[in-house]
């Protein structure tokens, strides 16, 4: 369909030749003993599974990573308990539609281009329901269903993601005519960590250290989900050098086995605001300091200098 067209369809186009194509199952069913009005109607009282519910839910990065239950509030469609959704009052029922005898459907006369044709249709008094509802229910309004406030305790599994869905069977909108439930959809929203970033089960970060504990090698702490743990870096470590520690990212979701690992990388930290005694050692260093202390800066100098 053209959506410059309006949304139009083919039963959208009123006359073609005086012959309307909303008519042509109608037609076909009187050739046949059928009746596309009927079989209209057949499906309005058919079992109908009732709609999904769709909810947003935000997390927190350890939440999504752990898991969490959480009680939710939200709207729900469900059958009116006091007319026990046929939508009469108390004491009353639905009558049998005088106009259709209660089939849903009426039979009409019609000129179409192969002449007149009789078809049948969905009737317009009890809209194919073959009821009429004199006293409707106070409660519904004759509807059969109210909207009602549901609280509902949701499992959100350990290791969902950004944008990923989590079901709760049959806790959507009720269905019609004895048609199941719809399901309640929660999809997730995880808010950013100040620290820790994820790509798929791994999770990654910075983690600053001195100068000293660069040059000398350290034992230095390193933040994960759980606390901190130790981690040794070797002597000489260059800033951007990145670390790997096992089993310490994102459980994978209903497994909780197996996990990702937490990547990190060292980012050597200049001192500042030195005092002079600081500044007097730091020459004193450098003066000792040789070519073989600063392998990358030689490199670097000799490379410059060969393509002079």
């Amino acid at each position: 369909i053209d959506p410059n067209m309006g949304g139009a369809g083919f039963g959208d186009f009123g006359g073609f030749g005086g012959f309307d194509f909303g008519d042509l199952g109608d037609i076909f069913g009187s050739f046949f003993g059928g009746g596309g009005g009927g079989n209209a109607s057949a499906r309005r009282n058919a079992p109908q599974r009732g709609d999904d519910i769709m909810y947003r839910m935000t997390l927190t990065f350890e939440e999504a990573a752990f898991g969490v239950k959480k009680e939710i509030t939200y709207n729900r469609i469900e059958k009116c308990p006091e007319c026990k959704s046929t939508g009469a009052a108390k004491g009353s029922d639905a009558e049998s539609c005088s106009a259709c005898g209660g089939t849903g459907t009426r039979r009409v006369t019609q000129r179409t281009a192969l002449g007149m044709m009789q078809t049948t249709k969905s009737c317009d008094e009890c809209r194919g329901t073959g009821k009429i509802i004199k006293n409707p229910c106070s409660n519904c309004s004759g509807k059969g269903y109210i909207r009602v406030t549901k609280k509902y305790e949701i499992a959100i599994p350990a290791g969902i993601d950004d944008g990923q869905k989590v079901a709760a069977r049959a806790q959507g909108n009720e269905g019609r005519n004895g048609g199941s439930s719809g399901d309640l959809v929660i999809i997730v929203t995880v808010k950013p960590h100040e620290m820790f970033e994820r790509d798929g089960y791994d999770i990654y970060c910075e983690v600053p250290v001195t100068f000293v504990e660069a040059s000398l090698g350290a034992e230095i702490e390193v933040p994960t989900l759980e606390g901190h743990i130790s981690h040794t870096i070797p002597e000489g470590t260059q800033t951007g050098t990145s670390f790997t520690i096992r089993n310490k990212g994102i459980q994978q979701p209903n497994n909780a086995r197996v996990r990702g690992d937490l990547r990190f990388r060292v980012i050597v930290e200049i001192p500042t605001n030195l005092n002079s005694c600081q500044k007097d050692l730091l020459r004193q260093f450098a003066s000792e300091c040789s070519d073989k202390n600063h392998l990358k800066k030689k490199s670097f100098f000799d490379k410059i200098f060969k393509k002079k």
